[in-house]
């Protein structure tokens, strides 16, 4: 009697310790099943719909619309230097003054001679007119006529002679002072006081002078942005923006000046200079620059965060969160990346909203709890051009 009782107990405590397993099983296998379904915290943003001009960027170098190797038209010796090296000029204003003394002379010397032909001149043509006189009366001979006459004629044109001479003087006499052609900053003198320089192949260069204001940038185009923008200017401007190394974004506005004449079939590209004003003079030949060309008529565009746009294989992809705070795979098409967000042509419709913060914590189909943000640009995003 007491081995059955204690059968039973046994049962009955094996019962009991199989009721609380299976209840502590059951509680446990709830709460996991609990934390698989709770919501995911994400950062949501509405893509941003708004109207943009297509662009292209390229690099390019500024260059002076005007540059001059100032190099001596005479010989002779530097006597004055009136310029401080690197100063501003105007056009017309004084740079080098080469020994005027023997110019002097020489048009002395051409004033002289056209004197004497003058001269010569007036005695040749009174002859003349007397040997016109006396073939009249038969009182000269023809040959003395004729020489009379042919005479005249030399003295005239030996006139013409010293007068082109003298005019000549003159000019030589001029070149003894150099002047700067434009307006613009020089260099620094190359030959100084006392040094003799000469013409011709071997005339040395005394300074470079260049243009400031304004100023060129000349890039190379590719031939998809020349046939889609530029082929058919017709006279109207084409919008450029400018940007310097140690600039961000494109402070300064110019416009497409000039197109080259062919194609370059080595590199695919074509030579294109556009214009700035630089009235402040803080722009320089040479410096690197980065060109935007715009094109085309605004339209509508669909703007995303450039870091929520995912990549698989191929294909390239954003998270939507739908009305149930379901996570969403969407392929999408992106044309460029502006300014840190990123041209979507395709996919995206506006209003929509996207994961852009714990991406990498969600999938297609779970649940999520959205945290709406401001679709802000993507920071240290290199600023690509548009190619629509």
């Amino acid at each position: 009697m007491v081995i059955k009782r204690n059968h039973v107990m046994a049962g009955f405590s094996s019962l009991l310790v199989i009721v609380c397993l299976a209840t502590v099983l059951g509680r446990h296998g709830r709460s996991i099943a609990a934390s698989s379904t709770a919501p995911v915290d994400v950062d949501v943003a509405a893509v941003i719909s708004t109207t943009i001009t297509d662009y292209q960027q390229y690099s390019g170098r500024t260059e002076a619309i005007n540059r001059v190797d100032i190099r001596p038209l005479v010989a002779g010796t530097i006597v004055g230097v009136h310029f401080a090296d690197g100063a501003l000029v105007k056009r017309g204003d004084l740079l080098f003054t080469i020994d005027p003394r023997p110019f002097v002379a020489e048009v002395d010397r051409a004033i002289a001679e056209l004197a004497a032909a003058r001269a010569r001149d007036g005695y040749a043509s009174t002859d003349a007119a007397r040997a016109q006189r006396l073939l009249t009366d038969n009182a000269i001979a023809k040959r003395d006529y004729d020489r009379a006459q042919n005479a005249a004629r030399e003295a005239a044109a030996n006139v013409l002679s010293a007068q082109a001479a003298l005019e000549r003087a003159k000019v030589n006499l001029s070149y003894t002072t150099i002047v700067a052609p434009v307006t613009g900053r020089v260099s620094r003198a190359e030959m100084t006081l006392g040094n003799v320089v000469s013409t011709g192949a071997n005339a040395p260069v005394l300074t470079t002078l260049v243009s400031l204001s304004p100023i060129y940038a000349s890039f190379d185009v590719d031939e998809q942005t020349y046939l889609r923008y530029l082929s058919r200017r017709s006279g109207s401007s084409t919008p450029v923006s400018m940007g310097l190394a140690n600039e961000v974004g494109f402070s300064r506005e110019g416009e497409v000046n000039s197109v080259d004449n062919q194609m370059d079939t080595g590199s695919g590209t074509i030579r294109v200079r556009a214009i700035f004003d630089n009235a402040d003079y803080s722009l320089v030949p040479g410096l690197y620059a980065r060109i935007k060309v715009g094109g085309g008529a605004p339209h509508a565009a669909v703007l995303v965060q450039a870091a929520a746009v995912g990549t698989d294989q191929d294909k390239t992809f954003v998270l939507i969160v739908n009305e149930s705070n379901r996570i969403l795979y969407r392929e999408v098409t992106i044309e460029s990346e502006r300014d840190g967000l990123s041209v979507v042509t395709s996919g995206l419709r506006p209003g929509e909203k996207i994961v852009v913060g714990g991406i990498q914590r969600v999938k297609p189909n779970d649940l999520v709890k959205p945290h709406g943000v401001a679709m802000a640009p993507t920071p240290n995003t290199s600023q690509t051009a548009s190619q629509s």
